[in-house]
């Protein structure tokens, strides 16, 4: 069974490539550097629902990413999410976050509309995070 990406992830994201165990995609909000991991596995909901190794590996990939967002950035707070609430599809938000942005301190979501990337400004982006994320021995670039 082919992997299939829940709709509202796929109208809302840029996919950026993949790891062994997650697609990559970007959050399209210019707002914040935000990233999102979703597991290539059908129908899971929750982190407990994958197999031990899958969810090790999840750890590995959300970690790196976390890192990677962190120093490639310069953030000054890193925020880690798994809501579902809205879409159920297993999916794990990465967001750099600054104590200037529009949403301080509060969470991101229903803070203000996203502001899609434009041309030039999406370019710069999957330039600089392809570079991040390319230094994991996983990371295919789409």
């Amino acid at each position: 069974m082919d992997f299939k990406l829940h709709p509202v992830l796929a109208e809302d994201c840029i996919l950026l490539g993949q790891f062994e165990l997650c697609q990559v995609l970007l959050m399209n909000d210019q707002q914040y550097p935000w990233l999102i991991l979703v597991p290539k596995v059908n129908e899971i909901r929750e982190v407990f629902e994958l197999s031990e190794p899958q969810q090790q590996l999840l750890m590995q990939e959300s970690n790196f990413v976390l890192k990677a967002l962190n120093d490639g950035f310069g953030a000054d707070k890193m925020n880690q999410a798994a809501l579902g609430n809205v879409v159920p599809q297993l999916h794990i938000h990465h967001i750099v976050r600054y104590k200037d942005d529009v949403a301080w301190p509060g969470p991101v979501w229903g803070k203000v509309a996203a502001k899609p990337y434009d041309g030039k400004d999406l370019d710069r982006m999957l330039t600089k995070l392809n570079d991040l994320l390319g230094k994991h021995r996983t990371f295919v670039a789409h």
